[in-house]
């Protein structure tokens, strides 16, 4: 497998070192062109670019006709992107977390969602921790765990150190608790789960052409372990 690894920030940099001979990087200074891809035989890209650099990479990838792997998040996507993609022959998956863990939990969290209505009078509540130099709260992560609980959570929020990100559930009764926990322990989980996509969409070929949620191919993988 020849991965063209686009963009070397932090999470493209730790794809870079967990791919080895394996990732041919391209960023600023190296920039990918649809001939380098030709020649360089990338059987598929792994992206982590900013949002203003997205526009010009997905023109280039969608000419180069290659599959790919996008980790760029706060990008508005083109409304006829599923349909380029498709015309193209090629297999787009984009995710804003690439982690396999995380995905169980999102599945783990339905569950717990819904058997909650068995119980008597239950109580939600998300909280999140994250570095301190982190602007947004609540997180992303915990606003798509009140979405995938489809309760109505309290959640609250506190930012110290160097925390990867901690996400914890407790639900509450007069008579028992219930609690899950998810804690990051590196940003290198995210590079893990984007190359395990990368793999599984090679392994698949006969996965239609379009453009997919991350959710939706770990959905299909899980399926096949069952």
């Amino acid at each position: 497998m020849k991965v063209a690894v686009i963009g070397t920030g932090k999470t493209g940099s730790a794809v870079v070192n967990m791919l080895g001979d394996e990732a041919i990087p391209y960023n600023l200074n190296n920039k990918p062109t649809v001939d380098s891809l030709s020649s360089s035989k990338a059987d598929i890209a792994i992206v982590f670019v900013s949002p203003a650099a997205a526009g010009e990479i997905v023109e280039l990838l969608l000419e180069a006709k290659i599959p790919a792997v996008w980790g760029t998040t706060g990008y508005q996507w083109p409304a006829d992107l599923p349909g380029r993609v498709k015309a193209a022959g090629t297999r787009w998956v984009i995710g804003s977390n690439f982690s396999l863990g995380m995905n169980l939990i999102r599945k783990t969290i339905g569950i717990l969602g819904k058997g909650a209505d068995l119980l008597k009078n239950p109580e939600f509540h998300i909280h999140e921790v994250h570095h301190k130099d982190k602007k947004d709260a609540p997180s992303g992560t915990a606003l798509s765990w009140k979405e995938w609980l489809a309760q109505d959570p309290s959640i609250s929020s506190d930012r110290q150190g160097d925390v990867k990100g901690i996400h914890s559930l407790h639900i509450k009764t007069i008579n028992e608790s219930i609690w899950l926990k998810h804690e990051a322990h590196s940003r290198d989980l995210f590079a893990e789960g984007a190359i395990w996509t990368a793999k599984y969409l090679l392994k698949h070929p006969h996965i239609d052409p379009g453009v997919y949620p991350f959710s939706s191919i770990f959905d299909r993988a899980f399926k096949e372990i069952l």
